[in-house]
């Protein structure tokens, strides 16, 4: 049998490729209209062709260089695939730029080296407005270092999809066993004594598919899998393909779905032991994140027969009418602002509208008062119903002030739709009092359930208050839908770095800090950050500045757009010497700054929301400037930056100046 092409390798055929679509371009007579941005390093021509690349040898003091693609309209759905290589050390990055809004959407990036080419596939959604495609290499300091782009191909549908016909077979990949992988069949030559059969696409020997075969099989359960490319946005519909199996002493055929985390789902197995002609599938999936759909085939002897593979598509409609839609879980979720949303209390409810976590102004859930306290008080909070066989990722934010002991302060069941607790998934073991702490648990049960928060208060001298905010459900795995949320284009909770803030070190008197926990001096700052209560934020520490000494931290630059901008923050303002907080939009360095929003005086003891909106379709930066009042207990602090398309639905604090007062002589300290 003769094996034509062992998947990775590069293949030299053009049958039937898919029609490309404005974007694509393979850099053989030129650049296709794009064209490097002139604020960094300049992407190079190859002199003879067939590609683009960046070298870290000729970027001067650069770190970066970004090639735009022309304007794009937008289309329903579509898929980029993208053939590049890392040389050495650094790291290639693709920005989708909407027409009217100031960030860039990070849709992939890789830092992984290579001797060879590599492919990289990113679904692109629909879009209500024209776009640009960027592509941002990031070569490492030093020789022999560079990243280059060979192919950038768009065509319409779903990166899931392929018919084999590509040399680059749309970004599928083979986990590579010694002895049975998938290989590329069809094409005019062929063996004559092979029994594999002829393309499902064209229905001749000059298509492509996919087959694995048993010939070289060594051992019991010898398995070959072929991988899609991981999906970048989340998928719900009809998965289709054709396969042909052979079983002379048998093979096991299988398709699973599996999430960044390795986890694997079954989506399909035949019931059919073997077929002579090409046999269509449908399997309604729903992927609500990243995840790779596995052709898996695993053979018992050499004589296992083989399975053939081919036309693998993808429709938005489920394929059985009796399948239902995606379930929205945010019928789960309350903040508390406007009641108890689906959420209900065996006893009196208790709703304070003090120091939330949501605005710092707004109504959290409060059990466990000293007022309705006693021995042997138990107090529940049931949330709605929610389907049973999904994986759900719980997240809400606590707080506890009081406790003596906290064994049975708050813990989380799941019950099912009888009343009846199916699990314990969560306790109190130790926690730090009187800050908004978050937690998330990821559950799945095969029945219909419901999550409940439950108090007890044994003794009444040990009880407390216990405070509830902010609660969300999603689909999916906690560890992966907190990856999604990270990818917000101009986001920034201070977790994992200052996300491109920088300060001015010429002017300023002082500095902002990132830190974690609670601040030196007693009496002001925070005792936690807002995002989790254990994480990071940035901070002005007054007791190494002087009263009016200021500190300004500036964001990255901000491309501008027509259309309003909407700002939205965190912001710490308590010690009785607390000074001055103010927003300014710097249209370019060294021009005038203008004053967007500003507080003066101390806020609150909880984390404050700041809300601005904003115009601005120059190039340009937000700079948050501290100034030190008149005494130590001034610390100021930020956290949870957000920029978004506006205008901003949630108005917040719409003040754009306020203080407790006007004068800083006149706070008490």
């Amino acid at each position: 049998m003769l094996l034509l092409c062992v998947l990775g390798l590069q293949v030299l055929w053009t049958v039937s490729a898919e029609p490309l679509l404005p974007g694509s371009c393979n850099f053989e007579q030129g650049t296709c209209g794009y064209s490097s941005d002139p604020t960094y390093a300049k992407w190079t021509m190859n002199e003879e062709g067939r590609f683009i690349t960046v070298d870290s040898s000729y970027m001067d003091s650069a770190s970066q260089a970004v090639l735009v693609s022309p304007e794009l309209e937008p289309l329903d759905w579509s898929c980029l695939r993208l053939v590049y290589q890392i040389t050495g050390s650094g790291s290639l990055h693709l920005h989708l730029r909407p027409e009217d809004e100031n960030f860039d959407y990070t849709l992939w990036s890789s830092s992984k080296p290579s001797d060879s080419w590599l492919i990289a596939s990113v679904d692109l959604r629909n879009m209500s407005s024209s776009y640009k495609i960027l592509m941002e290499g990031r070569p490492s300091e030093g020789s022999g270092n560079s990243v280059a782009i060979f192919e950038i191909h768009i065509i319409p549908g779903y990166c899931i999809e392929c018919n084999f016909e590509e040399h680059h077979l749309c970004g599928y990949s083979n986990q590579w066993n010694p002895n049975v992988n998938w290989y590329v069949g069809g094409s005019v030559a062929r063996d004559p004594q092979s029994n594999l059969p002829d393309d499902h696409t064209m229905s001749n020997e000059r298509g492509h598919y996919m087959y694995v075969d048993s010939i070289y099989a060594k051992k019991f359960q010898e398995v070959a899998k072929l991988s899609s490319p991981m999906t970048t946005t989340p998928l719900a519909g009809c998965l289709s393909f054709y396969y042909q199996r052979d079983q002379d002493r048998g093979n096991l055929f299988s398709v699973y779905s599996k999430d960044q985390l390795g986890h694997y789902e079954e989506l399909w197995r035949p019931e059919v032991y073997a077929t002579t002609n090409w046999k269509l599938v449908q399997v309604d999936i729903k992927a609500p994140h990243p995840m790779e759909v596995v052709f898996e085939v695993a053979f018992n002897s050499p004589r296992g027969g083989f399975v053939a593979l081919d036309d693998i598509s993808f429709s938005p409609e489920f394929c059985n009418t009796e399948t239902e839609p995606t379930f929205d879980p945010s019928v789960a979720n309350c903040d508390f602002e406007e009641g108890f949303c689906q959420y209900y209390q065996e006893r009196v409810p208790n709703v304070y509208r003090m120091g939330d976590h949501t605005t710092g102004s707004g109504s959290f859930l409060l059990a466990n008062t000293r007022f309705t306290s006693r021995p042997g008080y138990v107090g529940r909070l049931h949330g709605p119903i929610l389907p049973g066989g999904l994986k759900y990722c719980l997240r809400f934010h606590y707080a506890l002030h009081g406790f003596r002991k906290i064994d049975n302060a708050l813990a989380v069941y799941v019950y099912d739709d009888n009343n009846v607790a199916q699990e314990k998934m969560w306790s109190l073991v130790e926690t730090t009092r009187d800050v908004w702490t978050e937690v998330d648990i990821t559950y799945q049960k095969p029945m219909p359930t419901k999550v409940v928060f439950v108090s007890i208060c044994k003794n009444f001298w040990d009880c407390g208050l216990v405070a509830l905010d902010d609660i969300t459900v999603n689909l999916g795995d906690c560890r992966v839908t907190e990856g999604m949320t990270q990818s917000h284009p101009g986001q920034c909770n201070f977790e994992f770095g200052n996300c491109g803030y920088t300060q001015e070190k010429e002017d300023d008197m002082g500095d902002w800090i990132r830190i974690r926990g609670q601040t030196p001096t007693s009496y002001t700052g925070p005792r936690g950050d807002h995002t989790t209560g254990v994480g990071y934020f940035m901070y002005i520490e007054a007791s190494h500045m002087l009263p009016g000494h200021n500190a300004r931290m500036m964001s990255s630059e901000l491309r501008g757009s027509p259309g309003p901008q909407c700002l939205t923050f965190y912001y710490h303002m308590y010690g009785s010497g607390t000074g001055l907080l103010s927003l300014y939009l710097q249209r370019e360095i060294g021009g005038p700054a203008e004053l967007l929003w500003r507080r003066k005086g101390e806020q609150s003891i909880s984390w404050m929301k700041g809300t601005v909106d904003y115009n601005c379709e120059d190039r340009h930066k937000i700079v948050f400037e501290a100034v030190r009042g008149p005494s130590i207990r001034s610390d100021i602090a930020v956290d949870d930056i957000v920029f978004k398309k506006g205008p901003c639905q949630d108005p917040g604090d719409f003040t754009p100046y306020s203080g407790f007062s006007e004068n800083f002589n006149e706070i008490e300290y």
